[in-house]
């Protein structure tokens, strides 16, 4: 298993490399970058980041010398002092070629030096740090209400599957699924906060604005209040996606010939099932954990988030790739796929926890 670690390690170096490296050569073919959002805002060609991006397909994110025509290369420049130009490609780092930017940006994230966001006075990590609370609180709820109420619904309708309960749960899960998080969230707003009907749950943030001033327990009751409709919302597709992969692994796993051979022994149903079927059946549960991870810490929900007038990750990277902030679009993207390698190698060391059978040291990494 070490010899199989080791391979799996080194392999992240180059797995790295690639995602960065593609996604740096595709933003040199994006129009309006950081340079042309800072022309856009002193000539007054865009109210948003959004208004000064669209139309710019004629911008040229690739910097030249500074003695030539920037009208040329950046639509508004016209009447800009070129040696002001020349100084804000020195600011962003684009005075230099492409292949320097991209091995200097990889020789500071590979000592974890992000840098600092080109519009906001914050350091890439503080940056992360400061949205994480939001994005926490939504992962690490939602992971814990799929699977601690979507495995034991999902064993259930195995052992009664065609049955009027697994009937009748199949038809409210598909249509969870079916309905969209953001779809749902709008309802429950109209619902339940003051949109139409009642006015029982806060509308946007994560705390109330007198937080610090309440009691420990108060502020947990405040947290959860604030809470209560971003979860529903979101839960709903993990929710549904958890219990009918947990059903079918269940359902496929019992039609084998060893329970059948269980049972023959005079071992009880439940000793069959959770002895025997759940450590087999609980593997591809564990072969979705670092998505479900990954998705449900990380990521966010832009659209949720907005609703809920949450400012999380979601809203971060949103508002990065919008307004062409290099920094916080490669510092994310390097943490993020970095921790996505590694939850996918401990997910291979849980499932030879789970099942030893499994001995990765014989196959091909």
């Amino acid at each position: 298993m070490g010899a199989y670690i080791i391979r799996r390690l080194l392999l992240m170096i180059p797995t790295i490399i690639g995602i960065m490296g593609i996604t740096f050569l595709v933003i040199q073919f994006a129009p309006g970058g950081p340079v042309e959002q800072v022309i856009a805002e002193l000539t007054g060609q865009g109210n948003s980041a959004l208004d000064r991006i669209s139309g710019s397909g004629d911008f040229q994110t690739q910097p030249t010398a500074s003695g030539d025509d920037f009208s040329s290369k950046y639509r508004g420049a016209q009447g800009l002092d070129p040696e002001f130009i020349a100084k804000l490609e020195k600011q962003f780092g684009f005075d230099k070629p492409p292949l320097e930017r991209f091995l200097t940006m990889m020789w500071n994230y590979i000592r974890f030096d992000f840098g600092e966001s080109y519009f906001r006075d914050v350091t890439v990590i503080d940056l992360i740090i400061e949205k994480m609370p939001v994005s926490i609180s939504l992962g690490v709820w939602i992971l814990l209400i799929s699977y601690i109420i979507s495995i034991p619904l999902g064993v259930r309708k195995a052992v009664a599957d065609g049955s009027r309960f697994d009937i009748w749960t199949s038809g409210v899960i598909i249509v969870a699924y079916a309905v969209p998080g953001f779809l749902f969230g709008i309802l429950l707003i109209i619902l339940f906060a003051g949109g139409s009907f009642f006015d029982w749950f806060p509308l946007r943030g994560l705390v109330s604005d007198n937080f610090a001033e309440l009691s420990w327990w108060e502020k947990i009751i405040d947290y959860f209040w604030h809470l209560t409709l971003p979860l529903i919302s979101l839960s709903l597709a993990a929710f549904a996606t958890t219990t009918l992969l947990t059903k079918n692994s269940f359902i496929d796993e019992i039609r084998k010939q060893y329970v059948t051979t269980a049972r023959a022994k005079g071992l009880t149903e439940r000793q069959v099932l959770y002895g025997h079927v759940f450590r087999n059946a609980m593997l591809i549960i564990i072969a979705g954990f670092p998505a479900a991870f990954i998705t449900a810490f990380f990521t966010g929900s832009l659209l949720i988030e907005t609703i809920f007038s949450l400012d999380g990750l979601g809203r971060l990277g949103y508002q990065s790739v919008l307004n062409r902030d290099y920094p916080v679009v490669f510092g994310t993207l390097f943490i993020f796929s970095l921790m996505g390698l590694v939850v996918g190698l401990i997910s291979d060391l849980i499932y030879t926890w789970v099942d030893p059978r499994i001995d990765f040291e014989r196959r091909d990494v």
